[in-house]
């Protein structure tokens, strides 16, 4: 994720603008006078879904928070991005681009990992040494042949040094390998069983070989499970290095990240093996963390796929017994490498940074989420609908197999709760759960609120809104801005292919719909760089590419280099990426027309009903984007059916 990225994330407009704007609840969005032109009506819309802002009015422009601050203040994007970056309590660091030998070092590393998967395939697969390790996976695993082959199963054999030699013969040197964490080494020397003395050693010995990947599915690392019981530990990761951060990856991401959004839902499980068994039942919207507590990182690269996450713990996870022993305080007690830990009060504080829908299922029957699946995969579809908030989780844990008629009881899961109540950021969840918390022990609510701690804890600074109505949280966080994905998945082929800007603009102007402007994008960092695209190509001094690297903005480097990095893995046919563009630019154009029209139809029924004169006016918008909406609809229809 990108610093602006983060910094969006964790600010709301709402808030924001409230400081400056006097907003109103109206309908999904707020309004209220623009703070830009003198004006007794309101004409100022503030949608919180979107992240945006429009102003109907005089000015007739919108933007997002960037844009507001610069518009307000006088700024540029640069003193914007300051501003809001130390509001947002986001470390802003400076970006350096990484070097072309670098960038070479990095892949022929991950060619080795590649090269090492290929290796670990074949032991499982051809050798009577693996043969032990593939039984475990078809018999006790229940897992297909397609399925080990989708995910690059595979198996190191014993011995200290049999993947070192087989690379070292391929022209890997040593520090290579040691560089992308395939061996280790010791100080002392070691008998290989051969004569041979070496202090360099295979990493990985006996143990079904688990391939690792990132989200673009590039090769990582591995993760290693154990065959033999008496082995330690049960899963050992690769070590960090250049391309393997366990606390910035998530296993199986690279395969679930269309079915994530499909489902409109991650589901985090704890073993590598139970996303595969999953993935094999058909339900691939699972990933898994690299067997430590989630990260913040984690949570947010997931959430450019879906604000709704469930987190499926093992019946025996180290986080369920914290639950039960005294959350926190526990969960420190609790540090096991092989198992997630669960922390209510770290993951409801995510919650509320990431606006994201987090909930806990249990698995019962002492079962793992691959025997579930086994046994019922209509039982795990059921548990994961059934997923509970944090809060809801934390009341029936601490409740399980206690007598809730005995007043000590009571009085120590109330104890125990309210303080993670206290912590929401929101009043309306804060209410709510007390009332929950209050039904569920079968006490007055008013006796919680005599228990509230004098000094609640909260989740960061909130800024004031001085909104005639406080603006509720959402009972389900709705999922990242389909337009803001759009836009950025544009930019990115921009990026990758600046010279398509010529074709793109000539089929929407053979279309009647005019050609691409900073203007169809909603967001202030993605016109900046549009704006630099458009520029590397009406110049002639430079190669494109070369003016955009020279002149791209420091702040906005490493979103460049995001975009950029998923673009290069989609079809290089540039039929291929002309129609992904057209049909891209038509549906944010289309969205952007559908939001305005929402916005246009509240603002006339206002209007009518306080007898203002602007009804007329705002009537005559609405028919015109009416009338543009149709127009698109139809040329996009006739475009696209040519290309």
């Amino acid at each position: 994720m990108s610093q602006i990225d983060e910094i969006k994330a964790r600010l709301d407009i709402v808030e924001l603008i409230g400081e400056t704007v006097k907003l109103r609840r109206s309908g999904r969005n707020y309004a209220g006078l623009c703070p830009f032109h003198s004006e007794k009506t309101p004409s100022f819309i503030v949608s919180p879904e979107r992240q945006t802002w429009h102003c109907f009015g005089q000015c007739n422009e919108g933007g997002d928070i960037f844009k507001f601050v610069m518009k307000k203040e006088g700024w540029d994007f640069k003193e914007a991005l300051h501003y809001l970056a130390q509001r947002a309590g986001v470390q802003l660091e400076a970006y350096r681009a990484e070097k072309p030998e670098e960038k070479e070092a990095h892949e022929r590393l991950r060619r080795a990992l590649e090269d090492a998967a290929t290796y670990f395939r074949h032991q499982l697969l051809n050798t009577d040494e693996g043969k032990s390790a593939l039984d475990y996976l078809r018999q006790k695993r229940h897992l297909s042949d397609a399925t080990l082959e989708t995910f690059g199963l595979g198996y190191a054999p014993r011995g200290w040094d049999n993947l070192l030699k087989h690379l070292t013969a391929r022209g890997y040197s040593e520090q290579e390998l040691l560089d992308c964490g395939l061996v280790t080494q010791r100080a002392e020397e070691r008998d290989t069983g051969t004569g041979e003395h070496r202090n360099t050693f295979d990493r990985f010995r006996h143990r079904l070989m688990i391939p690792i990947r990132d989200e673009n599915g590039r090769m990582c690392g591995f993760g290693a499970r154990i065959l033999d019981p008496d082995d330690y530990p049960k899963f050992l990761n690769s070590p960090e290095t250049p391309l393997f951060s366990k606390s910035r990856l998530l296993y199986g991401l690279d395969r679930a990240r269309k079915p994530i959004r499909a489902a409109d839902q991650a589901v985090i499980v704890e073993g590598y093996l139970d996303v595969i068994a999953l993935h094999q039942a058909g339900f691939e919207n699972v990933v898994s963390p690299m067997g430590t507590a989630l990260t913040e990182h984690q949570l947010r690269l997931l959430k450019r796929f879906s604000r709704r996450i469930v987190l499926a713990l093992d019946p025996d996870a180290a986080g369920q017994k914290a639950v039960l022993s005294g959350l926190e305080a526990a969960r420190q007690s609790l540090d096991r490498q092989d198992e997630l830990r669960f922390d209510a009060r770290g993951l409801l504080r995510h919650e509320a940074r990431l606006q994201a829908d987090l909930r806990v299922a249990t698995m019962p029957d002492e079962l793992d989420p691959d025997e579930i699946v086994q046994r019922d995969p209509a039982q795990w579809k059921q548990l994961i609908e059934q997923a509970q908030p944090i809060v809801i989780h934390v009341m029936h844990a601490l409740a399980a197999g206690r007598d809730l008629d005995d007043a000590k009881v009571k009085s120590e899961i109330a104890g125990r709760v309210l303080p993670l109540i206290e912590d929401l950021p929101d009043p309306v969840e804060r209410e709510t759960y007390r009332q929950q918390l209050a039904r569920f022990l079968r006490v007055d609510e008013r006796a919680l609120v005599g228990a509230r701690p004098a000094a609640p804890r909260r989740v960061g600074p909130r800024p004031r809104v001085e909104t005639e109505t406080p603006p509720p949280a959402p009972a389900a966080p709705v999922p990242p801005s389909a337009s803001a994905r759009l836009e950025a998945h544009i930019l990115g082929l921009l990026l990758r292919r600046p010279d398509l800007l010529y074709r793109l603009d000539r089929a929407l102007q053979e279309a009647s719909l005019g050609r691409l402007s900073a203007e169809d994008f909603g967001y202030t960092d993605h016109q900046v760089l549009f704006r630099l695209v458009r520029q590397s190509l009406e110049q002639d001094a430079e190669d494109p590419d070369r003016y955009l690297q020279a002149r791209l903005p420091e702040a906005l480097a490493s979103l460049a280099a995001e975009l950029l990095a998923r673009a290069e893995t989609l079809d290089p046919s540039e039929d291929r990426l002309l129609e992904d563009m057209l049909r891209g630019v038509i549906k944010i154009r289309k969205a952007a027309l559908s939001e305005g029209l929402n916005q246009l139809r509240f603002l006339q029924e206002e209007a009518q009903q306080d007898g203002d004169l602007r009804a007329e006016s705002y009537r005559e918008m609405v028919q015109r984007y009416t009338l543009m909406l149709r127009t698109l609809d139809q040329a996009g229809q006739r475009m696209l059916a040519r290309h």
